[in-house]
């Protein structure tokens, strides 16, 4: 009868502990849900308001034309797509050698030594900079060789690529230090040199990981309004040049619309909402371009 009881008490204490971490579960699992919920409807609205007030926009004279001579009538966007892209383009080639190189001595050599600590410092503090002040040194930078009234794309993209460095440098270490040391160790038996490592062994097995960052980076400078003010300056025309005058850009050209006074006010903001939507798309066209080639550049198994 002792026994019995004893049994029923366990099986009973089992059941309540058991209900309560079932109940428990459920509970997080709904917070967990709900914080999501909470997230992304900011997100979906957004992207609801860009595609229906955006969308509409989009035609052939709206992507092939520009500004130029256009009055009281819809011109296009074809001079800020070209600056943006131009400009975008120039940061990224300036940016991704030197943040993955810096990465590369930070895995690779620097260790624990104290250039290496200095170096993370400084990334993490360029990584808190505000838009503006890079910005800001671009146009002290060039002024210095050209006057106070310089303005270019090249300018623009020395300012992004500022703010893309660090960006680049931290994905980039994370994903090198995720690469098992025994590949190393298994080529350095093999008398190979640590640069072949690095070259033939360690980045294309990271190549995945340092590409999807460098699409984040581009993703977080490709809408940068204020360095390309000061610097790139605003056009109505196309410029393909970016080492002469101003190049418009995407988010310049939203800007001037959306703050502009004019009796057209109504239509350079529709005009601003489909330079968004054009901006969104460029950027998930990077984000499936940077899929791809990180499937295809990804180490083969089996």
């Amino acid at each position: 009868m002792t026994r019995t009881s004893t049994l029923s008490a366990s099986i009973s204490l089992h059941r309540s502990r058991w209900s309560r971490r079932s109940i428990t579960d459920q509970l997080v699992t709904m917070l967990i849900w709900l914080a999501l919920i909470i997230a992304l409807t900011p997100l979906v609205l957004l992207l609801w308001n860009v595609i229906v007030q955006g969308a509409p926009q989009l035609n052939f004279q709206f992507l092939t034309w520009s500004m130029r001579n256009v009055v009281g009538e819809t011109g296009g966007i074809a001079h800020a797509i070209w600056g943006t892209l131009l400009i975008t383009f120039a940061a990224t080639v300036i940016a991704v050698p030197i943040g993955l190189m810096t990465s590369i001595y930070l895995v690779e050599y620097a260790g624990s030594n104290q250039l290496g600590k200095w170096i993370r410092l400084m990334v993490d503090v360029m990584t808190g900079i505000p838009s503006i002040v890079a910005g800001l040194f671009a146009f002290a930078l060039f002024a210095l060789f050209f006057g106070p009234s310089v303005r270019m794309g090249f300018g623009g993209a020395v300012a992004l690529s500022i703010l893309m460095i660090p960006i680049v440098v931290r994905s980039s270490e994370e994903m090198l230090s995720l690469v098992p040391d025994h590949l190393r160790e298994a080529a350095y038996a093999l008398g190979v040199p640590k640069w072949r490592t690095i070259t033939r062994v360690v980045l294309p097995t990271a190549a995945s990981g340092i590409i999807t960052g460098v699409t984040l980076a581009i993703a977080r400078i490709i809408g940068e309004t204020a360095p390309l003010l000061i610097i790139a300056g605003y056009t109505d025309s196309v410029n393909t040049n970016l080492f002469s005058d101003r190049m418009m850009t995407l988010p310049v050209f939203i800007y001037y619309n959306i703050t502009k006074t004019s009796p057209d006010a109504e239509l350079l903001a529709q005009m601003a909402w489909g330079a968004a939507f054009v901006l969104t798309l460029i950027v998930l066209a990077l984000n499936i371009i940077a899929r791809l080639a990180g499937r295809w550049l990804a180490p083969k198994t089996g």
